[in-house]
């Protein structure tokens, strides 16, 4: 079958300044030169910051769980959002658009900007939180210099990592500031000198803990005495809060597959840099977590901690580095291009792309100046799970909608037009279908991580978002199903 002005014209013909600049546009296939490679360096960069380690080796200690159970659930997690990602990746390596683009054909060419603004507010927090996450390791080489200071704080700050942290949000804007293709480069060797520096760190800890290390390894593979109930439970609180660690990105995927050549070279770059990566990196994380054990009395979860501990100044110069680069890299693609992207599809003619960029760095900044005195308090894994569980009805949305209501066709001129009669226009602009189904969604799970008597749903608040929105959507749209497709003929 032929489709119809599908993807044989993705150029725009009748310009709305209220919905369309060229940030936002379709990207044509010619255009694009991102590879599987690029794809896993983006899975890399996030596994590998800082807080994915911190999270990571954090879930060893927290749920008194045999260790190999909980490395096979962080396995399944990513095999997971391997398969939720394809999903979402796949319309815009189809249509080269960005997420508030994409999102316009389920809630409508205004409603897309409710999830747009909550998928940029959850870039934004992270955002803050990692760029207060690589300032520690800029932290430690500037103390492995110069000291650490007159020990003074503010908001649990020193001098140092006040002017650490500045450093790094300078950075990140100017890297940012350059495009694309620099944030490309960046990941491109950031992402493999991570396992390098990774690989070395585990090797010193090994030699260093010696025969200790292996019996150490054995405490934390112990387990508690829970029953079969509890620990089925516990593996699947630790899958829920590693799928929830990736929720954001899940649902914007689209706003890094549209620069992908292939389906193929996106599906080849999500399986090395999700199932395959996160298996190899949880192995390293658990082998240091040990050693830490053996050499220190205590188990660290951060690296930086462990580098500083370790008291080699190569390797701390050469880790150092390297986490801020991991930790830059993935906060430029995955908490950085997002917002970018939702603000300017908040109003195109005035906000493009590197002024949203620029809005989301200086509200950022606050978000990172009170991590460590106001916001980590909260406690990490419930924090993820909450954000994660805000936005996850419109994953499960827009898969239902581009899958089983619009049948994978699109008609890219009425994505970017505000007349009544357009296909996506609904009501006002806004689909209030898709509205009903986001707020009974988002309401239960969002409840999940808040309410105490739903406590023992732990983390899988963003799986049942996910599952209640798409859910709750198709019984809404079903009967519209031939609507939007009858449009594009």
């Amino acid at each position: 079958m032929k489709e119809s002005n599908d993807v044989s014209d993705l150029d725009i013909k009748h310009i709305d300044p209220t919905l369309y600049n060229e940030d936002l546009a379709p990207l044509k296939p010619q255009d694009r030169n991102w590879g599987a490679f690029e794809i896993f360096n983006v899975w890399s960069n996030d596994i590998q910051s800082l807080f994915g380690y911190t999270l990571a080796a954090s879930l060893f200690l927290t749920y008194g769980l045999n260790g190999w159970a909980v490395m096979a659930a962080i396995i399944l997690a990513g095999v997971i959002v391997m398969f939720l990602v394809n999903l979402t990746g796949k319309p815009s390596v189809k249509y080269g658009i960005p997420f508030p683009v994409m999102v316009r054909a389920s809630m409508g060419v205004r409603g897309a900007n409710l999830p747009a603004m909550l998928r940029a507010i959850v870039g934004i927090f992270w955002y803050g939180v990692q760029t207060y996450f690589a300032s520690t390791a800029v932290t430690l080489l500037i103390t492995a210099f110069f000291g650490a200071g007159n020990g003074s704080t503010f908001l649990g700050l020193s001098g140092v990592a006040w002017v650490s942290f500045v450093i790094v949000w300078l950075f990140q804007i100017a890297i940012f500031w350059q495009g694309i293709e620099r944030i490309k480069h960046f990941l491109n060797w950031a992402g493999p000198l991570v396992y390098v520096v990774m690989l070395v760190l585990m090797i010193i800890v090994w030699y260093q803990a010696g025969s200790e290390l292996i019996p150490a390894i054995g405490t934390i593979f112990s387990g508690g005495s829970e029953t079969s109930g509890s620990s089925i439970a516990a593996f699947m609180a630790i899958v829920g809060t590693m799928v929830a660690y990736f929720a954001a990105v899940v649902i914007n995927f689209g706003d890094f597959t549209r620069f992908v050549k292939t389906e193929r070279q996106m599906k080849l770059g999500n399986l090395l840099g999700l199932p395959l990566n996160v298996a190899f990196f949880s192995f390293i994380a658990l082998i240091i977590t040990a050693g830490t054990l053996v050499l220190f009395g205590e188990a660290l979860t951060n690296p930086a901690d462990i580098v500083e501990r370790v008291d080699s100044l190569p390797l701390t110069i050469v880790a150092a580095l390297t986490f801020f680069a991991a930790t830059v890299g993935i906060n430029l693609v995955a908490n950085f291009i997002p917002p970018a992207y939702d603000l300017a599809n908040l109003f195109p003619s005035k906000i493009s792309f590197k002024m949203g960029g620029l809005i989301t760095a200086v509200i950022a900044f606050f978000v990172g100046a009170l991590w460590l005195s106001v916001i980590s308090q909260i406690g990490v894994p419930g924090f993820v799970n909450a954000l994660g569980a805000v936005v996850a009805p419109f994953y499960g949305i827009i898969v239902v909608d581009y899958y089983l209501i619009k049948r994978q066709h699109l008609n890219m001129q009425e994505l970017f037009s505000s007349a009544p009669s357009s296909a996506y226009y609904y009501v006002n602009g806004w689909n209030t279908r898709a509205l009903i189904a986001f707020g009974v969604a988002a309401l239960f799970s969002l409840s999940t991580v808040l309410v105490p008597a739903l406590s023992a749903l732990g983390g899988f608040g963003w799986m049942i978002g996910a599952a209640l929105g798409g859910l709750f959507y198709y019984g809404l749209m079903r009967q519209f199903k031939a609507l939007p497709v009858l449009a594009e003929q």
